[in-house]
C-alpha cells in the first residue's frame, strides 16, 4: 500500500470515527444516548431521546463527514484516493476505536459516501430510504433496502465502485443482522411506535 493509500484511507477512518450522535446528545444534555433504546450511536436511537432536530443534525453529519473525508482525500493525493477515503470513513463509523469498536450502523455514511463517488446512485438511495421510511415507518428495512440499491445502480451505470458498493451494502446489513432477526419474528420496532423507544 502506498503512502497515499494509507494516508487517505486513515482519513476517512478519522473522520468516519467521529460519533457523532453520542457528542450531540450529550451536548444537549441528554445523557449517554448507548444507554436507552437499542444503544447505538446513529440518527434512529437518537431519535429515541425525544428530539427530533438533534436527529436530524446527527443523520446530516453522520452522512456529510463522510463526503467531507472523500473530497479532501481527492484534493490532497488525487481522485484515484476516494475509495480509499470511502472504506476508512465506512469502517471509522462502523468500528470507532474510541468506543471500543461499537459505532453505528452505516446507512447515513453510505449515503455520504455514495453523494461523493456516484451522486445518482446517492439519489437512488435517498429515494428508497425516505420512501419506505414514510411507508413501513421501519428503520432498519429502509436503510438496508437502500443499501442494497447502491451497488445495482452502480451497475446499472456500469460504474468501476460496484465491487467496493457490493462490499459496503454487505457491511451495512451485517451490522443489521440483529434487525433481521427481529422482522423474521415481526417484532422490529416501528418509528413513532410505542415499542421504538425500547427497542
Amino acid at each position: 500500500m502506498t503512502r497515499e493509500m494509507l494516508f487517505a484511507l486513515t482519513l476517512g477512518y478519522l473522520f468516519g470515527s467521529i460519533p457523532f450522535g453520542l457528542l450531540l446528545t450529550r451536548l444537549a444534555g441528554k445523557g449517554d444516548v448507548r444507554e436507552i433504546g437499542s444503544g447505538n450511536i446513529g440518527a434512529t436511537n437518537v431519535l429515541r431521546t425525544g428530539s427530533r432536530w438533534l436527529a436530524a443534525l446527527t443523520l446530516a453529519l453522520d452522512c456529510l463527514k463522510a463526503t467531507a473525508a472523500i473530497l479532501i482525500a481527492q484534493l490532497l493525493f488525487g481522485r484515484e484516493m476516494a475509495a480509499f477515503a470511502a472504506s476508512g470513513a465506512l469502517i471509522g463509523h462502523l468500528y470507532p476505536v474510541w468506543l471500543g469498536f461499537r459505532g453505528g450502523k452505516g446507512v447515513a455514511t453510505l449515503l455520504g459516501i455514495l453523494l461523493a463517488l456516484l451522486w445518482p446512485a446517492a439519489l437512488v438511495y435517498a429515494a428508497v430510504w425516505l420512501f419506505l421510511l414514510m411507508t413501513l415507518r421501519i428503520s432498519s428495512l429502509a436503510g438496508m433496502t437502500a443499501a442494497a440499491t447502491a451497488p445495482i445502480v452502480a451497475y446499472a451505470l456500469n460504474s468501476s465502485y460496484v465491487p467496493l458498493l457490493l462490499g459496503f451494502a454487505l457491511l451495512v446489513l451485517w451490522k443489521h443482522r440483529e434487525n433481521i432477526l427481529r422482522l423474521r419474528k415481526g417484532t422490529e420496532p416501528r418509528i413513532g411506535s410505542k415499542t421504538s423507544s425500547t427497542a
